[in-house]
């Protein structure tokens, strides 16, 4: 699933104590000669707070039984995000379909400033000072993975200086 990243972490679930966010839940028609047959998909998103996140998918004909299976989807596809003292390490942009996401560190006592899809990713991560702008298509399918392309190209000073081959000082100070 993240095979187009450089420096994706995946984390294995055991051994972490997860929080589920709901996104959203869409109830989803299939017209059939016997009438409509009605049904639910759910998009859920979890995290640990502390730089562990993941988002999945799950559909079924209950609710209960949908967001159940988008969670077991979601501990399957966790990643390890960099943060830095509460905030990202830099700005980022993302992008999905239609869906365009921009973020941005932000000083302490900043909050996390973003709306819908975008803060149930964020907060699942476990940044508390942001600053996001969701532009384009506002479907939550689109935005969260929007979300998580901007994240999931976010890199730590240390592997910057580590792909660069100089010392953590140089990184900053040029």
């Amino acid at each position: 699933m993240y095979q187009n990243y450089k420096n994706v972490e995946t984390v294995k679930p055991g051994g972490l104590e997860l929080k589920d966010r709901l996104v959203g839940v869409q109830r989803v028609t299939k017209v059939t000669k016997g009438g409509r047959a009605f049904g639910f998909s759910a998009i859920v998103v979890v995290g640990d707070e502390n730089g562990v996140v993941g988002h999945g998918l799950g559909k079924s004909k209950e609710v209960a039984t949908a967001i159940a299976k988008a969670i077991e989807d979601a501990k399957k596809n966790l990643v390890r995000i960099p943060l830095n003292k509460g905030t990202l390490p830099h700005e980022q942009k993302g992008k999905f379909g239609g869906a365009r996401v921009y973020i941005q560190p932000a000083s302490h006592g900043t909050g996390v400033i973003a709306g819908g899809a975008v803060r149930a990713v964020l907060e699942a991560v476990g940044v508390h000072d942001v600053l996001s702008k969701s532009q384009g298509s506002s479907n939550p399918h689109n935005v969260v993975k929007a979300t998580f392309d901007a994240l999931l190209q976010l890199r730590s000073a240390d592997t910057v200086a580590k792909q660069r081959g100089v010392s953590l000082e140089k990184v900053f100070k040029g």
